[in-house]
């Protein structure tokens, strides 16, 4: 049962990713014919190797960058604190959230995101290694049983076993009565604002925005009254 979950363990998360270059031409020849093999089979036959990667090269790991990773947790007045790692420096911001995972308060958290186990969890993990460090041990699964890995997915939690269905957390936020947090920009225009318009902080407060987002949508599974930023 959700509820037997101790909420004030639960570390709400979101991060924001892009392409590792702005430009394809700033790739290494290596990395775009591995770009062009791994994704073959996913584009349209009009599409070339180089259109995709404008489009989708913040989605994977081994071609993208973390700029923002946003993080909530409750405070003793159940308001949920948020805190905010980003830059252009992906090690730097990796180094930064990784010490976090230090403090007394967080060394059995347990992670929540929306479709975390398939995009978040899996793309700071692989990150962390790229940059040549260990990712935090709520990151690491191997030899744990299922039961045993600290993740929530509130992706998950809505499908109830019905494994072909996707649903966005602003499509959840919207069912349950929650404030959009697109009310500015949504995941498809970021990688613009940062490579283009060179406007980090606006893709931080979006980013932000997803993480209280999620801890409501998480309160209403819960049949909770929503929570509030703390300032």
């Amino acid at each position: 049962m959700l509820n037997s979950i101790p909420l004030e363990k639960v570390l709400f998360l979101d991060i924001e990713t892009v392409p590792q270059y702005a430009e394809w031409d700033e790739m290494h020849e290596s990395q775009q014919q591995l770009w062009d093999k791994k994704t073959k089979t996913q584009r349209k036959e009009d599409f070339s190797a180089e259109e995709f990667y404008k489009e989708r090269g913040g989605i994977m790991a081994e071609f993208g960058k973390i700029i923002c990773i946003s993080v909530g947790i409750l405070d003793k007045n159940e308001r949920l604190m948020i805190k905010s790692f980003y830059g252009d420096d992906e090690k730097k911001l990796l180094e930064e959230f990784g010490e976090i995972f230090n403090r007394p308060k967080l060394r059995e958290v347990i992670l929540c995101a929306h479709n975390g186990k398939e995009f978040d969890f899996p793309w700071i993990a692989r990150r962390f290694l790229i940059n040549g460090m260990q990712p935090p041990k709520a990151f690491q699964l191997f030899g744990k049983k299922p039961w045993e890995i600290p993740h929530l997915d509130t992706m998950e939690l809505w499908k109830f076993g019905d494994y072909k269905s996707y649903v966005s957390l602003e499509l959840l936020a919207n069912v349950f009565a929650i404030p959009t947090p697109k009310d500015d920009i949504d995941g498809s225009m970021v990688a613009s604002i940062y490579w283009i318009e060179k406007d980090l902080f606006r893709i931080v407060q979006y980013c932000e925005k997803d993480v209280l987002t999620l801890a409501n949508i998480f309160r209403r599974m819960r049949q909770e009254n929503l929570l509030e930023k703390s300032e």
